[in-house]
């Protein structure tokens, strides 16, 4: 191993940014995290050991990959942006356990992906990342949609969209985000970080969460998923609107679809002019199917 400084102390960032001439760029939402105890700590949170296979999502200039190195089997890091390529190659060259590929995650195979690049591919893997902020709910969404068992995904975000995704019913925070990552995982905020170790320091505050798959099934299983959740984001299309409101908008105001829709919420007892914060993920289910038993949806 080199004896430099680690990757992700601050003077060691600066100095590779100095010698590679590189600047943060905008478009990809970069930011360098230069917090030793913060990284080694998001590994602990993602409890990351030598039979993990790692996955990271934007590598930047290596920091966070290095300690993910340290302590995984393989990893395996997508960086978008094809200039930081080199400068990965040459960073982490004291570890032959680090694959970097210049991809686009949004665009990655990630079932091929993972039975190319790793030895052994059988091996938990593990999704670690310190997400751009901008593209955070669509990394997720493809991550949960892909056949991949993910053993854990903890990822850095900004620490208002982490509130979202560990929310309860009845508060601001909650929404169709929070019942989207409620259907498959668990999910808990680890700890927050502040915005000023970071180069350059982003506007607002971060945080870790992790996430984890749910330990009991769900009660009531939904009749399309895909359908499912474009119903309930078209019941928060107006949050300080009633379910009823919502409704409407979403099914129509025809008087025999009305009757419908009065009908199934009195036998699901669920009060017409209930916030849709208010309603868990089972009973939206349960009002999906109804409604799509007696096709309105």
């Amino acid at each position: 191993m080199s004896n430099s400084p680690e990757i992700g102390s601050r003077t060691r960032t600066r100095a590779i940014m100095e010698r590679y001439g590189i600047r943060t760029k905008k478009s990809f939402g970069q930011n360098f995290l230069t917090d030793l105890n913060v990284l080694k700590n998001i590994v602990d949170a993602a409890a990351i050991s030598k039979n993990d296979n790692v996955i990271e999502i934007g590598p930047g200039i290596g920091a966070l990959t290095e300690q993910l190195a340290q302590a995984a089997g393989e990893v395996v890091a997508l960086e978008i942006d094809q200039d930081l390529i080199p400068v990965l190659g040459e960073v982490l060259a004291p570890y032959d356990n680090v694959k970097v590929i210049n991809q686009d995650v949004l665009q990655a195979n990630l079932p091929e992906l993972i039975k190319r690049e790793f030895t052994d591919p059988t091996r938990p893997i593990k999704v670690v990342a310190n997400l751009p902020y901008y593209i955070t709910s669509p990394i997720l969404m493809n991550l949960l949609a892909s056949p991949v068992q993910w053993a854990t995904i903890c990822v850095m975000m900004q620490k208002e969209v982490a509130q979202r995704l560990t929310a309860k019913p009845g508060t601001k925070q909650y929404g169709s985000l929070t019942l989207a990552i409620e259907y498959q995982m668990q999910a808990k905020i680890a700890f927050e970080v502040s915005r000023r170790v970071f180069v350059p320091s982003p506007n607002v505050d971060s945080a870790i969460v992790v996430l984890s798959p749910r330990e009991q099934a769900l009660a009531v299983k939904p009749f399309d998923k895909n359908k499912l959740f474009g119903f309930i984001r078209g019941c928060f299309a107006h949050r300080r609107k009633s379910l009823w409101n919502n409704l409407q908008s979403v099914i129509g105001k025809d008087p025999a679809v009305k009757e419908k829709m009065q009908a199934i919420l009195a036998e699901l007892a669920i009060s017409p002019q209930i916030r849709p914060e208010k309603l868990t993920l089972v009973q939206f289910i349960s009002l999906a199917n109804r409604l799509h038993q007696q096709d309105l949806l």
